[in-house]
């Protein structure tokens, strides 16, 4: 079996420095450098005082739509859905989605990402994208866990053959069900397709991440819906709502007193997208309002709250390159989450809590967990904030990769 010693690593908001040992693919032991010895004959990596983290998750991603470089004149949310529908009729193919995604996967591993949910548009009657996904998945076992999203791009509601092929999608092994309520031709519609989706999750005991009020719209409101058929259905802690940007534009006390609560309660978590939601949002109101989920305020409240890239180099978003502390760092600014333990929680908005949220197992650094790590070119979470740099070292089951 294999054993290594992480020796003198820093661990997140902690000030005494560690030993962490590894045999084979779990962690055996975490306890104080100072009364611990390396076993012997045990591989040593001195930390040297650095910061080990569980390595970084990103639970909001669209792999199928990743590095397609197609160009958005307005950089709206709008002209980025209709680029992406005429990249499917004109070039989309299973090998161009595989190859695409797998370039960007072995980057992101390169800095530090062992785990993504990637959404995966299900309104195309091929499902090029879920097929070119799932062999992925395979591929990329000893790299990165993806999660795979049934999302309905264009509308579940929209075009009859939708439900067949999310469903179909489902069958080939995508693990979770999506939905994109605000963009159903009415708000009823909108209501009626988190109901039929919430069951569909519900009868194949699946977990539920929807695309929910990412609109400058403050009636947009479908999160009611989503939180009421959650609790009506038992499946707490299993569902997330991502974006839900248009809380930022909603009435203050509606949000405080009511909608915050009623998410707390049904056990709601949210996946917020800093980068791209910042950019798509805020294009309709004056004065402009910051596009995304009031971090802070959900945090407050107990709700789990992750942040995530969503797109890189695509129909929404020119830019991007799988760094996860530009992800928290940009969800600080924007969610004024700029007190030292604020900054330390935002760390773990692309660490622990999207590890909550997509039931990661054994993750994290304790006794029995995965050994899956990352050593920062950084002594604590804001020298890694203001220093941001590819992991100096990355661990993968038990084996050392870079």
């Amino acid at each position: 079996m294999n054993t290594i010693v992480i020796k003198n690593a820093r661990l997140l908001g902690e000030e005494r420095l560690v030993n962490i040992l590894l045999q084979g693919d779990r962690i055996a032991s975490v306890a104080p450098a100072d009364t611990t010895l390396p076993p012997t004959g045990a591989t040593s990596i001195d930390a040297e005082g650095r910061l080990v983290l569980p390595p970084f998750i990103d639970s909001h991603f669209h792999l199928d739509s990743v590095l397609t470089r197609v160009p958005n004149r307005t950089g709206t949310l709008k002209e980025g859905i209709d680029n992406w529908y005429s990249y499917k009729q004109t070039t989309l193919t299973v090998e161009d989605v595989y190859d695409r995604a797998k370039r960007y996967c072995d980057h992101a591993f390169t800095m530090g990402i062992q785990g993504i949910r990637s959404h995966v548009d299900v309104c195309d009657p091929q499902l090029r994208g879920a097929q070119a996904l799932v062999r992925l998945r395979e591929d990329l076992r000893d790299k990165i866990d993806i999660q795979l999203v049934a999302f309905p791009q264009d509308g579940y509601l929209r075009d009859p053959q939708v439900p067949t092929l999310l469903q179909k999608a489902l069958d080939m092994g995508v693990d979770v069900v999506g939905g994109i309520p605000h963009y159903e031709a009415t708000m009823e519609l909108g209501s009626r397709s988190i109901a039929e989706l919430m069951e569909i999750a519900s009868e194949r005991g699946l977990l539920v991440d929807m695309h929910c009020d990412e609109s400058d719209d403050p009636h947009s409101r479908h999160v009611e819906v989503l939180a009421w058929h959650t609790r009506r259905l038992g499946m707490e802690g299993r569902v997330n709502a991502s974006h839900v940007t248009s809380m930022a534009v909603m009435d203050p006390y509606y949000v405080s007193r009511k909608l915050i609560p009623l998410m707390a309660g049904a056990g709601l978590s949210v996946i917020a997208n800093p980068l791209i939601n910042v950019h798509l949002g805020g294009h309709f109101n004056h004065p402009r309002h910051r596009a995304m989920a009031p971090i802070r305020d959900l945090v407050a409240a107990g709700i789990p709250v992750a942040c995530a890239q969503d797109c890189n180099e695509d129909p929404w978003y020119p830019l991007g390159n799988a760094d996860m502390i530009e992800v928290a760092k940009m969800g600080a600014h924007l969610g004024h989450m700029m007190g030292i333990d604020q900054l330390r929680t935002m760390v773990g908005t692309v660490t622990s809590a999207p590890a909550q949220i997509m039931h990661l197992e054994g993750y994290g650094i304790a006794e029995g967990c995965r050994a899956n790590l990352i050593v920062l070119e950084a002594t604590d979470h804001i020298q890694a904030m203001v220093r941001p740099a590819p992991p100096a070292v990355i661990i993968r089951d038990g084996v050392v990769r870079t």
